[in-house]
């Protein structure tokens, strides 16, 4: 919030914080998920398929370089005109640069679809999801966990991804769930959870999550911590999952004691801030009370 509202640098004491990259305690806060939500889910033709290809489009990749390339290069990306031929020479062409394409968010798995290029074969996967016509199963879903399975349902989409493009699609006006329905465990809030709790079952994972979320206004009041919400919207179950990520990833530095089996020892990425004022701007449909100067 510090950061948000113009203070200048450093935005907080902690060394490991101020050091390392770390997501935003409101997932839709991020500057990769407020690019999404602004320029890519509610910029162009508001239709169910355009939507959808327009979201999973951008989120294989999740680089905010990568989307503006391709819409600089072959115009507003849409399904209308797609070619996976033409967008993978634009990527090729990137690659051929020495440019990234691919975030270093998420490990993102090849799905086996005949291309010797990865992002060749997500751009075949995009085109197989829109020819099944999977928008419209997405657009008559009757609840979050019904996205998340007809998600599920293609190669190289595991739980986790999953869930994460069930997140991005509902923060479009395709479909309209609360965020308080259901929830995956990844990978980083299961190391997380071992982290804070003494053998916990896996199986209830979600329920710890879900717990989370129930009890954390409660549990800022017993502790006598001020916790500022998004605008009157609480921490919802997509941050609560995100957040148990986070400890994992911060307890590596601050209690590299702790390990869990096959977790990760070191933090990868640090942390270096943009100059881009960090712009705010929600789904409307949340009606957040944003200040009109922190949006513009």
């Amino acid at each position: 919030m510090r950061r948000i509202l113009g203070t200048p640098p450093p935005w907080t004491d902690d060394p490991i914080l101020g050091s390392f990259r770390f997501t935003n305690v409101y997932r839709a806060s991020d500057r990769v998920s407020q690019f999404l939500i602004r320029h890519v889910l509610y910029e162009g033709e508001q239709t169910g398929e355009e939507i959808f290809f327009r979201c999973l489009l951008f989120k294989l990749f999740n680089r905010i370089e990568t989307w503006n390339e391709l819409k600089a290069r072959l115009g507003f990306p849409g399904w209308k005109s797609f070619s996976v031929e033409r967008y993978s020479l634009v990527l090729d062409e990137m690659m051929a640069r020495n440019e990234p394409v691919y975030s270093a968010a998420y490990i993102m798995p090849t799905p086996n679809l005949g291309s010797p290029r990865k992002h060749c074969n997500h751009l075949r996967l995009l085109d197989r999801m829109m020819r099944d016509a999977i928008p419209r199963k997405i657009e008559q879903a009757v609840s979050l966990e019904q996205v998340f399975t007809a998600l599920r349902e293609y190669p190289s989409i595991g739980d986790f991804l999953a869930f994460q493009y069930a997140i991005d699609l509902n923060y479009s006006q395709l479909i309209d769930f609360s965020e308080m329905d259901f929830v995956v465990a990844g990978p980083g809030a299961c190391r997380g959870i071992q982290k804070c709790f003494n053998n916990p079952d896996f199986r209830d994972f979600p329920r710890i999550i879900r717990a989370m979320a129930d009890h954390a206004q409660n549990e800022f009041g017993r502790l006598g911590l001020e916790f500022q919400d998004l605008w009157g919207r609480p921490l919802q179950l997509i941050d609560c999952q995100n957040l148990f990520c986070e400890v994992d990833k911060y307890s590596r530095v601050a209690h590299p004691e702790f390990q869990v089996s096959s977790g990760r020892i070191r933090i990868k990425q640090r942390f270096s801030p943009k100059r881009e004022p960090l712009r705010q701007w929600y789904p409307p449909k949340w009606k957040l009370a944003v200040p009109l100067a922190l949006s513009h």
